[in-house]
């Protein structure tokens, strides 16, 4: 047996966007709401907008998906148009550059069709714009020639849907928020969904798991199908070199041992950076910056990859100083809590609250 080490095995398991490693992950994404996994509470009101519009042989409302990273919103765009039996035109926002280039998405659309932007808080102001229009009144006002001498022509556009989705809907504008006619948040999946979601997975790459091996995953994934997908093609590899290409629930703690992910599902980053508040800064607050440059890190994967969860699962809190870890992770590193010493680096002065 010899395995290649010139694989960049020590990557990431956490990322906030899409890898080379997920582009499989095209093939497994369900087709049809029916078959689409968890979110059941946007699901139902979806399948009625969806319903409703295809009795009034109308385009579904523009449609605005916004959650953490992971979730399924393309997946969800995807099963949308497969839903509407239209068409799908994907891109996102930095990709647009220019008013021309959405122009000439916009143009090419066909009745009915959806216009896909993902990451759409990225939009540049003056694209942004030539966007409310097109929404509103399915036309685009586009400038022919410069100076004195310029035209302002109407060009009316098919009746479209647009989805958009945003990792920070906050930072969406409020003209064109206001503009979306359906707005669904993803939530993260529990433990048993994302079971189901391993589990079909596995099916579709041809291996053999076990319902103990699915939930070993499922519940060290982060509440996020990526995550839970990306693992398990590492799960895989350990289970065809070690345990006869059956994911049980021994192969998936020997795997995710070897891969440095603990039962919650925190990585090597999520303990560097517990730890470095722990013993750098005595459990906080410390600084965003500043504890980027303690572990090497950029600042915003910290702030959009990590912090979301570890402040969803008790472990990390914010306050106008900084970043404090709490007595919960402490318990989970196995390291002493520091009583009322810690306490009193917790206090928050009330001039920073009224601030």
């Amino acid at each position: 047996m010899s395995i290649d080490f010139s694989q960049n095995y020590d990557a990431p398991v956490v990322t906030a966007s899409m890898t080379p490693m997920d582009e499989g992950e095209f093939t497994l994404r369900p087709k049809t709401l029916r078959d689409y996994t968890g979110q059941e509470k946007a699901k139902e009101n979806l399948a009625v907008y969806i319903e409703a519009a295809r009795r009034r042989n109308e385009p579904l409302d523009h449609v605005l998906l916004y959650g953490p990273p992971g979730l399924g919103k393309t997946t969800l765009a995807g099963v949308i148009a497969n839903e509407m039996g239209v068409n799908i035109r994907v891109t996102s926002g930095p990709a647009i550059e220019k008013p021309g280039d959405l122009a000439a998405l916009l143009t090419n659309l066909n009745p009915g069709d959806i216009l896909f932007i993902d990451e759409i808080h990225r939009l540049n102001r003056v694209v942004e714009e030539i966007l409310y229009p097109a929404m509103e009144d399915f036309a685009i006002d586009i400038i022919v020639g410069k100076g004195p001498s310029a035209n302002s022509i109407r060009l009316d556009l098919p009746k479209f849907t647009l989805i958009g989705a945003t990792t920070r809907a906050g930072q969406l504008s409020s003209p064109l928020r206001d503009r979306f006619g359906v707005s669904l948040r993803l939530e993260l999946y529990q433990p048993e969904e994302l079971a189901r979601i391993v589990t079909r997975s596995a099916t579709l790459f041809g291996m053999q798991i076990d319902p103990a091996g699915a939930r070993e995953i499922a519940s060290r994934s982060r509440g996020t199908p990526r995550i839970a997908n990306r693992i398990l093609r590492r799960v895989r590899d350990f289970a065809q070199i070690y345990y006869d290409g059956v994911i049980t629930a021994q192969a998936a703690a020997h795997a995710l041992e070897r891969l440095e992910i603990d039962q919650l599902g925190l990585d090597r980053i999520d303990h560097r950076m517990l730890r470095a508040i722990i013993e750098n800064y005595g459990g906080g607050p410390v600084g965003l910056e500043t504890l980027a440059a303690t572990i090497g890190e950029e600042a915003v994967t910290l702030e959009d990859v990590y912090e979301p969860y570890l402040m969803q699962i008790g472990f990390l809190s914010r306050t106008p100083r900084g970043r404090c870890v709490t007595k919960l992770a402490y318990e989970h590193l196995g390291i002493a809590y520091a009583g009322q010493q810690q306490m009193k680096l917790f206090a928050v002065n009330p001039a920073d609250i009224q601030a």
